[in-house]
C-alpha cells in the first residue's frame, strides 16, 4: 500500500471534500470537483417501473454483508479507477466502520450493489455494479431509504454522469457543497 494512502488520510480527505481515484487502475489522484454532484435526499423517489421489476426479480437487500465482494465487483470494468490499493484501503475502512455496502440478492446470490463512505450525516457514494439488470439501481434506492431513516442530510455522488442524473443527481458550486458537508459532519448519526 502506498505511504500516501492510509485510512486516516482518507477520512481526513473526505471531511475536506476530497476523494481518491486511480488512473488506469494504478496511480492515485485526489479529486475535489467544482461543481460537485449530489443527490438531494428529499427528491429521491423510486420509479414505479423499478418497484414492479424489483418485486418480479424478488430482490432482497442486505447492508455490509459482503463489502469485499461488492468493491471487487465494482472494479470489474474495462476502465476502472478502483485499483488493488484502493480495494485494500477501503476494505480496511470497512472494518473500521467507515466504508459500507448495500447488496441486492436474487436466487441466493449477490446480483448488484454499491459501496461508499459515511461520516456524520454524509454518505459519499463511490461505485455501483449490476450482474442482473437494474439490481444496482434497486440497491441505490434501498441505500437512500436507509440513510434517510437515520437522519443523513448529504448524499455525495462526486461527479455527474447520465446514470447519476437518472437517480436525481444535480451539480452545486463547491462552496455550497462545502457548507453542506460541514453541517453534515456535525450530525450525530451513524450508518448502522
Amino acid at each position: 500500500m502506498s505511504e500516501d494512502l492510509t485510512s486516516d488520510i482518507l477520512i481526513n480527505a473526505y471531511s475536506q471534500g476530497y476523494f481518491p481515484m486511480a488512473e488506469q487502475g494504478a496511480r492515485i489522484y485526489w479529486h475535489c470537483p467544482d461543481p460537485r454532484a449530489i443527490i438531494p435526499l428529499e427528491n429521491i423517489k423510486v420509479p414505479r417501473s423499478l418497484k414492479k421489476y424489483s418485486r418480479k426479480q424478488n430482490f432482497e437487500y442486505t447492508v455490509n454483508s459482503n463489502f469485499k465482494f461488492v468493491i471487487e465487483e465494482c472494479a470489474q470494468r474495462k476502465e476502472t479507477w478502483i485499483s488493488r490499493e484502493i480495494i485494500d484501503i477501503y476494505v480496511e475502512l470497512h472494518y473500521k466502520g467507515f466504508a459500507h455496502s448495500v447488496e441486492a440478492w436474487a436466487s441466493g446470490r449477490i446480483v448488484g450493489g454499491l459501496y461508499g463512505i459515511s461520516l456524520g450525516g454524509a454518505f459519499f457514494g463511490e461505485s455501483i455494479f449490476n450482474n442482473v439488470s437494474d439490481a444496482g439501481k434497486a440497491a441505490f434506492y434501498y441505500l437512500a431509504d436507509h440513510i434517510k431513516s437515520r437522519g443523513f442530510i448529504l448524499l455525495d455522488s462526486q461527479y455527474i454522469n447520465p446514470f447519476t442524473q437518472q437517480l436525481g443527481a444535480i451539480e452545486i458550486p463547491k462552496d455550497d457543497y462545502m457548507k453542506e458537508l460541514e453541517l453534515a459532519l456535525l450530525m450525530p448519526v451513524t450508518f448502522d
